[in-house]
């Protein structure tokens, strides 16, 4: 589904990631670890393709960092759903206008606007909040909003950016919950994450980066 092959990029003449490799199959759940700065961010946003590698591939499905042309690039982002450290909510739009704007602006029906936002609404537990505001909200629950948010589009893969990394011990393990129960629906999940307790109770593979390449681990018991 997803082939990394001889990744390599650089900031400011330093490399950050070298000749990595990485194939993610449909379904896992892969926890990305890695110290603060070492390229986990990186490696995600290579995925959505905010970003190209100096030289080697990213294939997702069909699309090739190689031959992706800017036109292409709305089209793979709507197959994979992307959630963020801060959420990134428009704090002018209720919670079901946050969830249902990428889908006003692909141009779905109306009907299937509202069955599709308090579909995902439902599954991750806010259809009482759907006309709530974003400041109107706990961030265990703003964080369920940027959820429902990435998967409206029903995506084979879900990028999660540090998703616990504002919240609570409590709340962050709603969140991996919330996150493997999505797992067990079909949709492969790639976590970044440096929360190494979280990445225990999460029981997935483990792929670290380190020294600028990336590797799968096993964590110590």
């Amino acid at each position: 589904m997803v082939r990394l092959s001889n990744v390599c990029v650089s900031f400011n003449k330093q490399t950050v990631l070298d000749h990595i490799g990485l194939e993610i199959e449909a379904g896992e759940f892969i926890s990305l670890v890695g110290t603060t700065g070492s390229g986990k961010s990186t490696l995600l946003r290579l995925l959505y393709m905010d970003l190209r590698p100096d030289s080697g591939s990213v294939m997702v499905e069909k699309f090739s960092s190689s031959t992706i042309s800017s036109k292409q690039i709305p089209l793979l982002r709507r197959k994979l759903g992307i959630v963020f450290q801060d959420f990134k909510l428009l704090e002018d739009r209720s919670v079901y206008d946050n969830v249902a704007f990428s889908l006003y602006v692909t141009n779905v029906r109306t009907v299937d606007i509202k069955k599709k936002v308090l579909n995902v609404l439902a599954n991750v537990g806010l259809s009482h909040k759907r006309n709530s505001m974003p400041h109107q909200l706990s961030g265990g629950e703003q964080q369920r909003v940027a959820i429902a948010r990435a998967l409206v589009n029903e995506p084979i893969l879900l990028l999660a950016d540090e998703p616990t990394g504002n919240l609570d011990p409590a709340t962050s393990l709603d969140i991996l919950k919330l996150l493997k129960d999505i797992n067990a629906q079909g949709t492969a999940v790639l976590m970044a994450t440096h929360n190494y307790d979280l990445v225990r109770k999460a029981q997935g593979r483990i792929v670290q980066i380190k020294d600028r390449k990336a590797f799968d681990v096993k964590l110590k018991r």
